[in-house]
Protein backbone atom coordinates (compact mmCIF):
# COMPACT_ATOMS: atom_id res chain seq x y z
CA UNK A 1 0.00 0.00 0.00
CA UNK A 2 2.79 2.39 0.83
CA UNK A 3 4.42 1.76 -2.50
CA UNK A 4 1.20 2.42 -4.37
CA UNK A 5 0.55 5.72 -2.55
CA UNK A 6 4.10 6.91 -3.17
CA UNK A 7 3.77 6.12 -6.87
CA UNK A 8 0.54 8.05 -7.13
CA UNK A 9 2.08 11.05 -5.36
CA UNK A 10 5.08 11.01 -7.70
CA UNK A 11 2.74 10.93 -10.71
CA UNK A 12 0.81 13.95 -9.45
CA UNK A 13 4.00 15.92 -8.79
CA UNK A 14 5.21 15.13 -12.29
CA UNK A 15 1.98 16.37 -13.88
CA UNK A 16 2.18 19.65 -11.90
CA UNK A 17 5.74 20.26 -13.02
CA UNK A 18 4.89 19.89 -16.72
CA UNK A 19 5.19 23.17 -18.70
CA UNK A 20 2.20 24.26 -20.81
CA UNK A 21 3.60 24.75 -24.29
CA UNK A 22 0.25 25.75 -25.87
CA UNK A 23 0.67 29.09 -27.75
CA UNK A 24 -1.44 32.02 -26.39
CA UNK A 25 -4.57 32.97 -28.33
CA UNK A 26 -4.36 35.77 -30.90
CA UNK A 27 -5.62 39.17 -29.62
CA UNK A 28 -9.08 40.19 -30.71
CA UNK A 29 -9.10 43.73 -32.20
CA UNK A 30 -12.86 43.89 -32.83
CA UNK A 31 -13.52 46.06 -29.73
CA UNK A 32 -10.70 48.47 -30.54
CA UNK A 33 -11.88 48.89 -34.10
CA UNK A 34 -15.47 49.53 -33.02
CA UNK A 35 -14.31 52.10 -30.44
CA UNK A 36 -12.25 53.88 -33.10
CA UNK A 37 -15.27 53.96 -35.41
CA UNK A 38 -17.47 55.44 -32.67
CA UNK A 39 -14.84 58.09 -31.86
CA UNK A 40 -14.64 59.00 -35.53
CA UNK A 41 -18.40 59.41 -35.70
CA UNK A 42 -18.39 61.65 -32.60
CA UNK A 43 -15.70 63.88 -34.09
CA UNK A 44 -17.63 64.11 -37.36
CA UNK A 45 -20.82 65.02 -35.48
CA UNK A 46 -19.08 67.77 -33.45
CA UNK A 47 -17.47 69.24 -36.55
CA UNK A 48 -19.43 72.39 -37.46
CA UNK A 49 -21.35 72.38 -40.71
CA UNK A 50 -20.32 75.70 -42.21
CA UNK A 51 -23.05 75.47 -44.86
CA UNK A 52 -25.88 75.49 -42.28
CA UNK A 53 -24.80 77.93 -39.56
CA UNK A 54 -27.48 79.58 -37.39
CA UNK A 55 -28.60 83.13 -38.01
CA UNK A 56 -26.93 85.54 -35.56
CA UNK A 57 -28.60 88.34 -33.66
CA UNK A 58 -28.67 91.82 -35.13
CA UNK A 59 -25.59 93.95 -34.70
CA UNK A 60 -27.40 96.38 -32.42
CA UNK A 61 -28.65 93.49 -30.23
CA UNK A 62 -25.37 91.71 -29.52
CA UNK A 63 -25.52 92.80 -25.85
CA UNK A 64 -29.24 92.25 -25.29
CA UNK A 65 -28.73 89.62 -22.55
CA UNK A 66 -26.55 91.92 -20.46
CA UNK A 67 -28.55 95.12 -20.92
CA UNK A 68 -31.37 93.80 -18.72
CA UNK A 69 -29.02 93.48 -15.74
CA UNK A 70 -26.58 96.30 -16.47
CA UNK A 71 -29.08 99.01 -17.47
CA UNK A 72 -32.17 98.86 -15.24
CA UNK A 73 -34.85 101.44 -16.02
CA UNK A 74 -34.48 103.55 -12.87
CA UNK A 75 -36.27 106.84 -12.23
CA UNK A 76 -36.73 109.49 -9.54
CA UNK A 77 -40.17 110.40 -8.27
CA UNK A 78 -43.58 108.87 -8.93
CA UNK A 79 -44.55 106.86 -11.99
CA UNK A 80 -47.98 105.44 -12.71
CA UNK A 81 -48.75 103.40 -15.84
CA UNK A 82 -51.92 101.78 -17.15
CA UNK A 83 -51.87 99.42 -20.15
CA UNK A 84 -55.32 98.49 -21.44
CA UNK A 85 -55.92 96.13 -24.37
CA UNK A 86 -59.19 96.86 -26.17
CA UNK A 87 -58.86 93.75 -28.34
CA UNK A 88 -56.11 91.51 -29.70
CA UNK A 89 -54.94 94.16 -32.15
CA UNK A 90 -55.40 97.51 -30.39
CA UNK A 91 -53.86 98.65 -27.09
CA UNK A 92 -53.95 101.89 -25.13
CA UNK A 93 -51.49 103.16 -22.53
CA UNK A 94 -51.47 105.99 -19.99
CA UNK A 95 -48.32 107.11 -18.20
CA UNK A 96 -48.03 109.74 -15.45
CA UNK A 97 -44.68 110.88 -14.10
CA UNK A 98 -43.95 113.39 -11.32
CA UNK A 99 -40.38 113.83 -10.20
CA UNK A 100 -37.12 115.65 -10.85
CA UNK A 101 -35.01 116.12 -13.93
CA UNK A 102 -31.34 117.04 -14.03
CA UNK A 103 -30.12 120.11 -15.89
CA UNK A 104 -26.64 120.00 -17.46
CA UNK A 105 -24.23 122.50 -15.91
CA UNK A 106 -20.93 121.47 -17.49
CA UNK A 107 -19.39 120.73 -14.10
CA UNK A 108 -19.74 118.43 -11.12
CA UNK A 109 -22.61 120.44 -9.66
CA UNK A 110 -26.05 118.92 -10.28
CA UNK A 111 -29.16 121.07 -10.57
CA UNK A 112 -32.57 119.41 -10.36
CA UNK A 113 -35.90 120.89 -11.30
CA UNK A 114 -39.33 119.36 -10.60
CA UNK A 115 -41.33 118.21 -13.62
CA UNK A 116 -44.68 116.59 -14.25
CA UNK A 117 -45.60 114.82 -17.44
CA UNK A 118 -48.51 112.80 -18.80
CA UNK A 119 -48.19 110.60 -21.88
CA UNK A 120 -50.87 108.87 -23.92
CA UNK A 121 -50.08 106.04 -26.31
CA UNK A 122 -51.77 103.70 -28.75
CA UNK A 123 -50.49 100.51 -30.38
CA UNK A 124 -51.83 98.57 -33.35
CA UNK A 125 -50.55 95.10 -34.29
CA UNK A 126 -51.85 92.51 -36.74
CA UNK A 127 -52.47 88.86 -35.94
CA UNK A 128 -49.28 87.61 -37.62
CA UNK A 129 -47.26 90.34 -35.82
CA UNK A 130 -45.67 91.40 -39.09
CA UNK A 131 -47.06 94.92 -38.81
CA UNK A 132 -46.73 97.17 -35.76
CA UNK A 133 -47.65 100.82 -35.37
CA UNK A 134 -47.44 102.80 -32.14
CA UNK A 135 -47.62 106.44 -31.18
CA UNK A 136 -46.96 108.50 -28.06
CA UNK A 137 -47.92 112.09 -27.25
CA UNK A 138 -46.95 113.93 -24.06
CA UNK A 139 -48.00 117.15 -22.37
CA UNK A 140 -44.52 118.63 -22.87
CA UNK A 141 -45.20 118.82 -26.62
CA UNK A 142 -43.25 115.71 -27.56
CA UNK A 143 -44.78 113.47 -30.23
CA UNK A 144 -43.21 110.17 -31.28
CA UNK A 145 -44.26 107.36 -33.56
CA UNK A 146 -42.90 104.08 -34.85
CA UNK A 147 -43.89 101.77 -37.69
CA UNK A 148 -42.53 98.27 -38.21
CA UNK A 149 -43.41 96.10 -41.20
CA UNK A 150 -41.97 92.76 -42.31
CA UNK A 151 -43.09 92.09 -45.90
CA UNK A 152 -41.11 88.81 -46.05
CA UNK A 153 -39.10 86.60 -43.72
CA UNK A 154 -35.83 88.09 -44.94
CA UNK A 155 -36.81 91.78 -45.18
CA UNK A 156 -37.92 94.20 -42.45
CA UNK A 157 -38.71 97.90 -42.56
CA UNK A 158 -38.83 100.31 -39.63
CA UNK A 159 -39.47 104.04 -39.34
CA UNK A 160 -39.17 106.23 -36.25
CA UNK A 161 -40.28 109.86 -35.96
CA UNK A 162 -40.01 112.29 -33.05
CA UNK A 163 -41.17 115.90 -32.88
CA UNK A 164 -40.48 118.25 -29.96
CA UNK A 165 -40.34 121.93 -29.09
CA UNK A 166 -36.55 121.82 -29.12
CA UNK A 167 -35.36 121.47 -32.74
CA UNK A 168 -32.36 119.46 -31.54
CA UNK A 169 -34.71 116.74 -30.28
CA UNK A 170 -36.56 116.34 -33.60
CA UNK A 171 -35.36 113.39 -35.60
CA UNK A 172 -36.38 110.83 -38.19
CA UNK A 173 -34.84 107.39 -38.68
CA UNK A 174 -35.56 104.73 -41.31
CA UNK A 175 -34.09 101.22 -40.99
CA UNK A 176 -33.95 98.36 -43.49
CA UNK A 177 -33.17 94.91 -42.10
CA UNK A 178 -32.02 92.11 -44.43
CA UNK A 179 -31.71 88.56 -43.10
CA UNK A 180 -29.76 85.72 -44.66
CA UNK A 181 -29.32 82.12 -43.67
CA UNK A 182 -26.29 82.80 -41.43
CA UNK A 183 -25.99 86.60 -41.59
CA UNK A 184 -27.96 89.82 -41.32
CA UNK A 185 -27.39 93.41 -42.40
CA UNK A 186 -28.98 96.76 -41.68
CA UNK A 187 -29.05 100.13 -43.44
CA UNK A 188 -29.94 103.30 -41.51
CA UNK A 189 -30.91 106.68 -42.91
CA UNK A 190 -31.74 109.54 -40.58
CA UNK A 191 -32.47 113.22 -40.48
CA UNK A 192 -30.77 115.46 -39.79
CA UNK A 193 -28.16 113.84 -42.04
CA UNK A 194 -27.18 110.44 -40.73
CA UNK A 195 -26.10 107.36 -42.71
CA UNK A 196 -25.22 104.03 -41.13
CA UNK A 197 -24.79 100.39 -42.08
CA UNK A 198 -23.84 97.20 -40.23
CA UNK A 199 -23.28 93.52 -41.01
CA UNK A 200 -23.11 90.47 -38.74
CA UNK A 201 -21.98 86.99 -39.80
CA UNK A 202 -21.92 83.59 -38.05
CA UNK A 203 -18.42 82.08 -38.19
CA UNK A 204 -19.18 78.93 -36.16
CA UNK A 205 -22.32 77.72 -34.38
CA UNK A 206 -21.28 79.77 -31.32
CA UNK A 207 -19.07 82.56 -32.68
CA UNK A 208 -20.20 85.49 -34.82
CA UNK A 209 -18.48 88.69 -35.95
CA UNK A 210 -19.36 91.86 -37.81
CA UNK A 211 -18.86 95.58 -38.20
CA UNK A 212 -20.65 98.88 -38.62
CA UNK A 213 -20.09 102.22 -40.34
CA UNK A 214 -21.71 105.62 -39.78
CA UNK A 215 -21.35 109.04 -41.38
CA UNK A 216 -22.56 112.46 -40.23
CA UNK A 217 -22.30 114.79 -43.24
CA UNK A 218 -23.33 117.89 -41.25
CA UNK A 219 -20.50 117.41 -38.74
CA UNK A 220 -18.07 115.79 -41.20
CA UNK A 221 -17.62 112.84 -38.86
CA UNK A 222 -17.46 109.15 -39.57
CA UNK A 223 -16.62 106.01 -37.69
CA UNK A 224 -16.11 102.27 -38.00
CA UNK A 225 -16.83 99.62 -35.37
CA UNK A 226 -16.00 95.92 -35.06
CA UNK A 227 -17.66 93.35 -32.82
CA UNK A 228 -17.32 89.71 -31.74
CA UNK A 229 -19.94 87.63 -29.95
CA UNK A 230 -19.56 84.15 -28.45
CA UNK A 231 -22.71 82.46 -27.19
CA UNK A 232 -22.54 79.26 -25.18
CA UNK A 233 -25.14 77.22 -23.38
CA UNK A 234 -25.15 79.51 -20.32
CA UNK A 235 -22.99 82.49 -21.23
CA UNK A 236 -22.60 85.30 -23.77
CA UNK A 237 -19.33 87.20 -24.26
CA UNK A 238 -18.98 90.25 -26.52
CA UNK A 239 -16.18 92.56 -27.60
CA UNK A 240 -16.63 95.90 -29.40
CA UNK A 241 -14.04 98.30 -30.77
CA UNK A 242 -14.73 101.64 -32.49
CA UNK A 243 -12.59 104.25 -34.17
CA UNK A 244 -14.29 106.84 -31.96
CA UNK A 245 -11.93 105.64 -29.20
CA UNK A 246 -14.18 103.24 -27.31
CA UNK A 247 -13.46 99.64 -26.31
CA UNK A 248 -16.16 97.60 -24.60
CA UNK A 249 -16.18 94.05 -23.23
CA UNK A 250 -19.20 92.36 -21.69
CA UNK A 251 -19.84 88.94 -20.19
CA UNK A 252 -23.22 87.54 -19.15
CA UNK A 253 -23.64 84.21 -17.34
CA UNK A 254 -26.93 82.46 -16.62
CA UNK A 255 -26.31 80.86 -13.22
CA UNK A 256 -29.78 79.29 -13.00
CA UNK A 257 -33.09 79.77 -14.74
CA UNK A 258 -33.84 82.60 -12.29
CA UNK A 259 -30.40 84.19 -11.68
CA UNK A 260 -28.28 86.01 -14.27
CA UNK A 261 -25.00 87.83 -13.61
CA UNK A 262 -23.29 90.29 -15.98
CA UNK A 263 -20.00 92.20 -16.07
CA UNK A 264 -19.09 95.13 -18.32
CA UNK A 265 -15.84 96.99 -18.97
CA UNK A 266 -15.87 100.29 -20.88
CA UNK A 267 -12.66 102.10 -21.83
CA UNK A 268 -12.42 105.53 -23.45
CA UNK A 269 -9.02 105.29 -25.09
CA UNK A 270 -8.54 109.00 -25.77
CA UNK A 271 -9.33 110.19 -22.24
CA UNK A 272 -8.01 106.99 -20.60
CA UNK A 273 -11.21 106.76 -18.58
CA UNK A 274 -12.31 103.23 -17.70
CA UNK A 275 -15.46 101.99 -15.97
CA UNK A 276 -16.19 98.47 -14.75
CA UNK A 277 -19.74 97.42 -13.89
CA UNK A 278 -21.26 94.32 -12.30
CA UNK A 279 -25.00 93.67 -12.60
CA UNK A 280 -27.51 91.04 -11.57
CA UNK A 281 -31.02 89.93 -12.52
CA UNK A 282 -32.99 87.73 -10.12
CA UNK A 283 -36.51 86.52 -10.91
CA UNK A 284 -38.54 85.04 -8.08
CA UNK A 285 -42.12 83.84 -7.97
CA UNK A 286 -43.66 87.21 -7.05
CA UNK A 287 -40.90 89.73 -7.77
CA UNK A 288 -37.93 90.58 -9.95
CA UNK A 289 -34.80 92.31 -8.66
CA UNK A 290 -32.23 93.99 -10.88
CA UNK A 291 -29.28 96.16 -10.03
CA UNK A 292 -25.68 97.10 -10.66
CA UNK A 293 -22.60 98.66 -9.06
CA UNK A 294 -19.72 100.32 -10.92
CA UNK A 295 -16.30 101.76 -10.20
CA UNK A 296 -17.68 105.34 -10.34
CA UNK A 297 -19.40 104.78 -7.01
CA UNK A 298 -22.89 104.37 -8.47
CA UNK A 299 -25.14 101.70 -6.91
CA UNK A 300 -28.49 100.99 -8.59
CA UNK A 301 -31.40 98.70 -7.68
CA UNK A 302 -34.84 98.15 -9.21
CA UNK A 303 -37.52 95.97 -7.60
CA UNK A 304 -40.72 94.88 -9.36
CA UNK A 305 -43.23 93.23 -7.01
CA UNK A 306 -46.33 91.53 -8.38
CA UNK A 307 -49.28 92.19 -6.09
CA UNK A 308 -51.85 90.42 -8.25
CA UNK A 309 -52.18 89.47 -11.93
CA UNK A 310 -51.86 92.69 -13.89
CA UNK A 311 -50.68 94.93 -11.01
CA UNK A 312 -46.98 95.49 -10.28
CA UNK A 313 -45.36 97.72 -7.67
CA UNK A 314 -41.99 99.22 -8.61
CA UNK A 315 -39.25 100.57 -6.32
CA UNK A 316 -36.24 102.36 -7.85
CA UNK A 317 -33.05 103.66 -6.27
CA UNK A 318 -29.74 105.04 -7.49
CA UNK A 319 -26.94 106.33 -5.27
CA UNK A 320 -23.93 108.19 -6.65
CA UNK A 321 -21.56 108.44 -3.69
CA UNK A 322 -18.85 110.46 -5.42
CA UNK A 323 -21.20 113.26 -6.55
CA UNK A 324 -23.64 112.99 -3.60
CA UNK A 325 -26.53 112.42 -6.00
CA UNK A 326 -29.32 110.17 -4.74
CA UNK A 327 -32.47 109.16 -6.62
CA UNK A 328 -35.45 107.29 -5.26
CA UNK A 329 -38.73 106.48 -6.94
CA UNK A 330 -41.77 104.27 -6.74
CA UNK A 331 -44.57 103.46 -9.13
CA UNK A 332 -47.45 101.19 -10.06
CA UNK A 333 -47.91 99.45 -13.38
CA UNK A 334 -51.40 98.15 -14.12
CA UNK A 335 -52.09 95.92 -17.09
CA UNK A 336 -49.91 93.61 -19.15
Amino acid sequence: MGLVQSALADAKDGDAKKVDTTPPPMPNFSFASSAAAVAKEIVAAERPDYLSLPQPVRYEDIQREGIIALKPDTFEGLRFEINKPLNQHFFLSHSLFMGNTELPTGGRQIIKTPVGNYEFGATVVNEAQTFLMLGRIATDGRLSGRIKYDPTNWLGLKAHLQLAKDPNQCQTMVDTDIKGGDWNAQLKLGAPYFVGANYFQSLTPKLSAGGEFFWLPSQMKSGVGLALRHQGDKHVATLQLATTGIANMQYTHKVTDKVTLAADFLWHIASRDATATIGYDVSLRQCRLRGKVDTNGVVTALLEERFSPGINFVLSSEMDHFQNNYKFGFGIVAGE
